[in-house]
């Protein structure tokens, strides 16, 4: 770092430059196991976005690395620190600016946690659909960041879908306005859609304009268990084919089943090896018919079991434990995700290949899945500490990506590209693309500070 702790903390307020070590070391990673991270030589956690531009300009003026900070929930080292860097801490920044019923929009700062602003939503009458595992934690801010995507996006599409607008801070330290609050416009580039996904490479986001929906109807649940992923994989298939899209279609594996169990014991595992679980949320009649669909598509594929449920609070239940997964996986050892996407009649074939390659490698491959719009999420648990088995899991998941790849799928459904990412992306993108990517870096990020090393290089 080429200035001062002193000097920086001259441009903020008292208290708001964190210098101390220890307090540095849980701002120095996100989730990611096993991906590279350093001590930031500096914590800054602003207030507003003129706080966030004097320290990029700063930054950028002695070269000096700047890494964008939500709640640290990313599961691909996006948000990790680079040696000497200044880490940009948007905890501060979590007021709801304003929820309009009329316009159906909010505006928010990138700091709110999207429970809260669902919950806000939700008491006007409104919805924020975005529903990432994540988001009794994870901050708007970090879901803009990597296009988080959540339980529903199937239907409803993932947070690139409602980001209207954003004020952004570029790598330049200007604050820049993109998008609109209009229900349309066609003037110029959608550069509000470029910065959605851009993982702080681009500018760092201070305040999002984000569409809402009006309040949902009541979702009728369907359940089924299969004896295998292939089986289970063939059943989603049946749903894709047969027309219906239904608000969310789940699936997990015993291995996830029985860590839940063993940590919350809700039996989850008696109906059999592979959990589905889908929504379907009509109004009326129509809601009924497509959970019907459903229902038969599952008998069609083979199901052990499967019902639909007419309990809601049962059918809740199994939506939680959904989200209790990966907490329950962790409590078992390092776990590692991945999060390929695969178009969605070949499911079943990405889950076929699944249980070759743990076969080959003599090891157990967990999956979840938003299956119902082919983002997998295979996991692996191995010891902590354990150095050559975390390697040996990484080599076991650059096959999976290549299989992903090979199927006309991707690296990254919505955990976002990071550090982990980065040997795919260049297999999945011809150098021409990267290419493309690069220049509009430098043209947001001239200096090159802004989360420097991830995604792809400059």
């Amino acid at each position: 770092m080429t200035s001062t702790p002193s000097e920086l903390a001259g441009l903020l307020p008292a208290g708001q430059v964190l210098t101390d070590p220890a307090r540095l070391a849980s701002f120095a990673h996100d989730e990611a196991a096993g991906a590279p991270y350093a001590l930031p030589a500096a914590v800054v956690r602003p207030r507003d976005s003129a706080e966030v531009a004097a320290v990029v300009a700063y930054c950028a003026e002695r070269g000096v690395a700047v890494v964008a900070r939500g709640a640290g929930t990313g599961l691909s080292g996006g948000a990790n620190a680079v040696d000497g860097c200044v880490v940009v801490s948007f905890a501060a920044m979590d007021r709801i600016l304003r929820i309009d019923p009329d316009e159906r929009l909010a505006v928010v700062q990138p700091g709110v946690v999207n429970d809260d602003l669902r919950a806000a939503c939700a008491a006007k009458g409104l919805w924020y659909p975005p529903d990432p595992a994540s988001a009794p934690w994870s901050t708007i801010g970090g879901n803009v960041a990597t296009n988080a995507g959540g339980l529903c996006c199937v239907k409803y599409g993932v947070t690139r879908d409602y980001v209207l607008g954003l004020e952004v801070v570029t790598g330049r330290g200007e604050v820049v306005r993109l998008g609109r609050r209009t229900a349309k416009s066609s003037a110029g580039f959608e550069l509000a859609g470029l910065l959605v996904g851009s993982e702080g490479t681009l500018g760092l986001v201070t305040e999002v304009t984000l569409r809402l929906r009006g309040e949902r109807a009541q979702e009728q649940t369907v359940v089924g268990y299969f004896d295998d992923l292939p089986s289970a994989g063939r059943a989603v298939a049946h749903v894709v084919a047969s027309g219906v899209v239904p608000s969310a279609l789940e699936l997990v594996d015993r291995f996830c089943l029985r860590a839940v169990d063993e940590w919350k014991n809700m039996g989850l595992t008696d109906g059999g090896n592979v959990l589905l679980l889908a929504r379907c949320d009509a109004p009326g009649a129509a809601g009924a018919q497509e959970a019907d669909t459903v229902l038969a598509c599952f008998e069609a594929a083979g199901a052990a079991w499967s019902a639909r449920s007419g309990d809601p609070a049962e059918a809740d239940a199994l939506f939680a434990a959904r989200r209790l997964v990966y907490p329950a996986l962790e409590r078992l050892g390092m776990v590692l995700s991945e999060d390929i996407c695969v178009p969605r009649t070949l499911v079943p074939e990405m889950f076929a290949r699944l249980e070759r390659t743990a076969e080959r490698h003599g090891v157990r491959i967990a999956s979840i899945a938003h299956a119902g719009d082919g983002n997998l999420h295979p996991m692996l648990v191995v010891p902590r500490g354990d150095e050559r088995e975390l390697a040996r899991g990484r080599e076991v998941f650059e096959e999976v990506v290549d299989e992903a790849i090979a199927l006309g799928g991707t690296v990254t459904g919505e955990h976002g590209v990071g550090l982990l990412k980065m040997r795919g992306l260049a297999r999945e993108l011809s150098p021409a693309v990267l290419d493309l990517h690069r220049g509009i870096k430098r043209v947001w990020d001239p200096a090159g500070i802004l989360n420097p090393g991830k995604v792809f290089t400059v």
